[in-house]
C-alpha cells in the first residue's frame, strides 16, 4: 500500500536489491485534469519525494515532472523506472508509431502527446504507462474493496469519467482500453437544454455527469452545490444508467466509484434506488438484493492511481532485470 513521505510501501522483493545495487529509485506519476501527483521511492519501498503539479499545458506540466525527478533523484540514489498513469485514451500497441501517446483527449492542448517518449529520452530511464482508472483498478483488486472477487468495475468520476473492467482476475484490453465514459446515455427530461460538455459527444456520459459537465451546466464547483440541490439528483440519474449498462454487458460482481464527485457519501443511496428501478428486476439477485455490496466506494481513496504508477515501474525495472 503507498504511504505518505517518509514511510514505507511493502516491496519485500526489492529489499535484498538495496545491498548490492547503487540504490535504485523508482518513480510514479499521476496525471490528472487538475493536477499531477509525482513520487519517488527507493529500493525498500520507502517514498523519498513527492510534489503536486498543476496541470496547465502539456509543454510547462511535463516539464515540471521531469525536473521534479532530475532535482529529487540524486539525492537517494538513480531512477532507473517510471511508471506513468494517465488520462486517455493512450496507445497501448508497440507496433504503433504513436505507442505510448496520450491520442485524441477532450483535454485542449493534451492530445498526441508522446508521453513515454518524453520521460523516456528526457530521465534516459524505463517507462512504463497505464490509464489512470486501470491503475486503480488494479489497487482495489490487490489491496482495496475487489480483493474477494475477479470481476468488477472500477469507475472514476471526477474531472472526467473512465472505467477499468476486471474479467476473471484480469483488466480487460482490446486494441484500446474501454471508453465508459463516452458512452451515450438518454437525456434525463429536465436536462433537454443543457448541451453537454464533452468536445467530441457533447452529451455522453462524460459530458453530461463529470465534474467539468456539473461545472458547465451550473455555473459553479461541485464543491460549491449542497447536497439538497438538484445537480445531484441529475447525477445520480445518469450514473444509475451507467450502471445499468456494465451491470448488463459485463455481469460485475460489484462497481467500485471512485474520483472527486463520488467524496460525497449521499450519492450512493441516490445511484442505488435509480438503478434498482431501471434493471426492473432483470439482474442477478445479488444485485438486485444487496444494492450496498453492489454500489460501492474506494477502500483506497486518492492512493489507488500513484500506487499503481510505482508498481508499473517495479514491474518495469524487474522485466529488464531478467530478460
Amino acid at each position: 500500500m503507498f504511504y505518505t513521505l517518509g514511510k514505507r510501501v511493502d516491496w519485500g522483493v526489492f529489499m535484498s536489491e538495496s545491498q548490492t545495487n547503487a540504490q535504485p529509485l523508482f518513480g510514479g506519476v499521476e496525471a490528472g485534469g487538475t493536477k499531477l501527483i509525482c513520487v519517488l521511492a527507493d529500493s525498500r519501498g520507502f517514498i523519498r519525494a513527492r510534489l503536486n503539479i498543476p496541470t496547465t499545458t502539456s509543454e510547462e506540466t511535463l516539464a515540471a515532472v521531469k525536473d521534479f525527478f532530475l532535482q529529487a533523484a540524486p539525492q537517494f540514489g538513480q531512477l532507473v523506472s517510471l511508471g506513468i498513469v494517465s488520462f486517455g485514451p493512450l496507445d497501448f500497441d508497440p507496433n504503433s508509431p504513436t505507442y505510448g501517446y496520450i491520442t485524441k483527449t477532450p483535454r485542449p492542448g493534451w492530445s498526441n502527446i508522446n508521453l513515454r517518449g518524453y520521460f523516456k529520452d528526457s530521465l534516459n530511464v524505463l517507462v512504463e504507462v497505464e490509464t489512470d482508472v486501470n491503475s486503480s483498478a488494479m489497487g482495489e483488486f490487490t489491496e482495496g474493496a475487489a480483493v474477494d472477487c475477479e470481476n468488477f468495475v472500477y469507475v472514476t468520476v471526477g474531472t472526467g469519467i473512465g472505467a477499468g473492467i476486471f474479467a476473471g482476475g484480469k483488466l480487460m484490453q482490446g486494441i484500446s482500453h474501454p471508453e465508459v465514459g463516452h458512452m451515450m446515455v438518454p437525456l434525463a427530461e429536465e436536462d433537454k437544454d443543457f448541451a453537454g460538455g464533452c468536445s467530441f459527444h457533447g452529451n455522453c456520459l462524460e459530458g453530461l455527469a463529470s465534474g467539468t459537465a456539473i461545472q458547465k451546466r451550473w455555473q459553479t464547483h461541485p464543491k460549491n452545490l449542497p447536497p439538497e440541490h438538484p445537480a445531484w439528483d441529475l447525477e445520480a440519474y445518469y450514473l444509475a444508467v451507467m450502471c445499468v449498462n456494465l451491470t448488463w454487458m459485463y455481469a460485475p460482481a460489484k462497481i467500485i466509484f471512485g474520483g472527486g464527485v463520488m467524496v460525497r457519501s449521499f450519492l450512493y443511496p441516490k445511484i442505488r434506488a435509480n438503478l434498482k428501478k431501471m434493471l426492473s428486476g432483470y439482474a442477478h439477485d445479488g444485485e438486485l438484493n444487496d444494492m450496498d455490496r453492489y454500489i460501492i466506494p474506494t477502500a483506497l481513496g486518492g492512493d489507488a492511481g500513484i500506487t499503481g504508477a510505482l508498481a508499473l515501474a517495479r514491474r518495469a525495472y524487474l522485466e529488464a532485470r531478467n530478460s
